[in-house]
């Protein structure tokens, strides 16, 4: 099987298992004052400090939590309250889901938001949270998370920016992008599942828990935090590297695929080196993540908390594909993806379209 489904999992980093493996053996509770307990919470404070060096924050405004999906939530929970929210239109749905009926910033075709129509909601109204990704997680597509924070601070509004398909892969710094808070996953990384970081601004770091309990993470999340997860996430927080590589090996897969009759959703934004969204026109998405999978290919057709529903996509229904929203996979490549995995997903793609590739048809037909 080639797995050519990193956006929803990337494959663990060794440095991550091994760091787990000794962090394993500490039977302390970080919340204990003895000695064991005292060794334990180090360990954490010390993962703690790496995380928040990597990604521009302060060690004591980075609140452990179990995934990219707690973290957005936290930050929409203690953020949003008494503010009126604004999302992008092709958020994630863990943002989607914890801000229902928020006003939805519009989108090009290339899937990259309109700040000309986001000023225009921010002017004049009361205080905002927006809510904006850095790198989408179906086209790899990067926001000018930048710009829109800037104009956020110049209307006194909050930005939290979902980075989760973002660390790791490019800079994500909440200091130099001047949002105010910024959602991590550690699996999207090479780290274990179940665990993640929301970052704060010094400004905002005084937030209300989304869960309580025994005054973890500052009062800010309670719960005994999980030790070894920590540790693995702490030992993949360094600089992207071998992007490069990736950007070339999606290149290829890409134009493979295009000369078999794909329509490269998204492909004017700036990308994540490893992504691309290939509708094939006719074929529906559900139908060839099956055939893909069937050759020993392993792909998505979008999120992967969607991806077991037969449904279209709703960033490329935004992105005004119309019917191609429905027959569009994702192929997202790992850390430690070889040329032989490009090779055969080409050989398996050029089979599959030629079974079931159809010609576009007119309305009027």
């Amino acid at each position: 099987m080639y797995y050519l489904d990193a956006n929803a999992s990337e494959p663990m980093r060794p440095e991550a298992k091994a760091a787990m493996l000794e962090a394993f053996d500490a039977v302390g509770n970080p919340s204990s004052v003895h000695g064991p307990g005292r060794a334990v919470r180090r360990l954490i404070e010390d993962a703690r400090e790496r995380v928040a060096a990597r990604f521009g924050a302060r060690g004591q405004d980075t609140v452990f939590v179990s995934g990219g999906t707690e973290a957005d939530a936290l930050a929409i929970h203690a953020l949003g309250t008494g503010r009126r929210i604004a999302i992008g239109v092709t958020e994630h749905d863990a943002v989607r889901a914890a801000a229902p009926g928020g006003w939805t910033i519009p989108v090009s075709r290339e899937g990259l938001a309109d700040l000309d129509a986001l000023r225009d909601w921010l002017t004049g109204g009361p205080p905002a949270l927006v809510c904006l990704m850095l790198a989408n997680n179906e086209t790899g597509a990067i926001q000018p998370v930048a710009a829109a924070a800037a104009l956020c601070r110049a209307h006194g509004a909050l930005l939290h920016v979902d980075a989760v398909q973002a660390g790791g892969r490019i800079a994500a710094d909440l200091a130099a992008l001047g949002c105010h808070s910024l959602a991590l996953s550690a699996h999207k990384m090479g780290g274990p599942k179940g665990v993640g970081a929301l970052l704060l601004a010094p400004e905002v770091s005084a937030i209300r828990p989304l869960i309580s309990g025994g005054g973890q993470e500052r009062g800010r999340r309670g719960g005994t935090q999980a030790v070894p997860a920590i540790a693995g996430f702490a030992a993949v927080c360094a600089p992207p590297s071998d992007q490069d590589r990736l950007a070339t090996l999606r290149d290829r897969a890409e134009a493979a695929a295009v000369r078999y009759g794909a329509i490269v959703c998204g492909g004017g934004a700036p990308r994540l080196a490893n992504t691309v969204s290939l509708a094939l026109p006719g074929a529906r998405a559900d139908a060839q993540v099956i055939a893909l999978d069937l050759e020993g290919i392993a792909v998505s057709a979008g999120a992967a908390c969607s991806s077991g529903k037969v449904q279209t996509s709703h960033v490329l229904e935004a992105m005004g594909l119309g019917a191609l929203a429905g027959q569009a996979i994702r192929v997202s490549l790992p850390w430690n993806v070889e040329d032989a995995a490009i090779d055969a997903f080409e050989a398996a793609y050029a089979r599959m379209a030629a079974r079931m590739r159809r010609p576009l048809v007119s309305a009027a037909a």
